[in-house]
């Protein structure tokens, strides 16, 4: 279970949450038997739809981000819900690539440079929000800050950071967002940047012990921060039986006729690896189903 928590300055003038989701991202490496590399990626990138959901007003709202840069890892991507829960999967969770020009792993390269990223937003309405920009770096933080810069016109910083054991294990997962208000002038601004100038990276401040209560101070030290709220998100896949089945109806009759053939189908969640198996007769009924409507 991760902890969240995210605050408003007393003046109004911005927010900024802060997140550990080092149990998250460990489940989705146990999950997905990623590699160092994916779980970094992957895990930047569950932290900031993390971030992105729990801000969302509605129960049944959620957001989707999607990192297609052409890279080794392929698309990589996340879900979360109005409360912060999270599942995500890169469609290849195994690269392994030498580490940069840092000596650090390489996300950017896992992921590639050349390609988007896209925000879906479902709110409930006829139509979802889609917003795209092409990909900023490929290390995730900046290019969420760019969407935000570019898409939803707020001004942001970003830090996300995941720190991994030899084992594979996660050691430290998490991160922080800042976001101005409309009411932050120059002066604002001016002051945020001081702040963060030599923050310490966001792995390192979980590895010692720090809250994200204590990180959102530490990074904002000159603005005192009121606790809005606090959550406790998990890696939590919403597939069922019933939801299986009706993606199964909507690929259309022929390819239910198709699948009818073979004794038994197993249809694998891309989420959490669980197995979902229709034999022909269970076909049989999704056609007959689909049919009466």
């Amino acid at each position: 279970m991760g902890k969240l928590v995210r605050c408003i300055s007393s003046d109004g003038t911005l927010t900024v949450m802060a997140a550990d989701t080092t149990d998250i991202v460990n489940t989705a490496q146990e999950i997905h038997k990623t590699s160092a590399v994916v779980s970094a990626a992957l895990g930047r990138l569950l932290t900031a739809a993390c971030f992105m959901g729990s801000v969302l007003k509605g129960k049944d709202d959620s957001v989707t981000v999607r990192l297609n840069g052409g890279g080794p890892a392929g698309t990589v991507l996340a879900v979360s819900d109005s409360r912060g829960n999270v599942r995500g999967y890169a469609v290849n969770p195994v690269v392994e690539i030498p580490l940069n020009n840092k000596g650090k792993l390489d996300v950017a390269g896992a992921v590639g440079t050349d390609g988007a990223l896209t925000v879906i937003k479902d709110l409930g309405l006829k139509d979802p929000y889609v917003g795209q920009i092409p990909i900023a770096s490929g290390e995730i933080a900046e290019d969420i800050t760019s969407y935000f810069a570019t898409s939803e016109q707020i001004p942001t910083v970003c830090a996300l950071g995941v720190l991994v054991n030899p084992d594979l294990t996660i050691r430290k997962a998490g991160g922080f967002i800042i976001q101005l208000l409309p009411t932050a002038d120059d002066s604002i601004i001016d002051l945020v940047e001081k702040c963060i100038e030599g923050v310490e990276p966001i792995t390192k401040m979980l590895d010692r012990g720090m809250t994200p209560e204590e990180i959102c101070h530490a990074v904002l030290r000159d603005f005192e921060l009121e606790v809005l709220d606090t959550a406790e998100p998990e890696y939590l896949c919403n597939c069922s039986r019933d939801r299986v089945s009706k993606a199964l109806i909507s690929m259309g009759l022929e390819e239910l006729r198709d699948i009818m053939k073979d004794e038994k189908t197993e249809v694998c969640c891309q989420f959490c690896d669980k197995k979902y198996v229709f034999t022909s007769a269970d076909i049989e009924e999704l056609i007959k189903h689909s049919c009466e409507k």
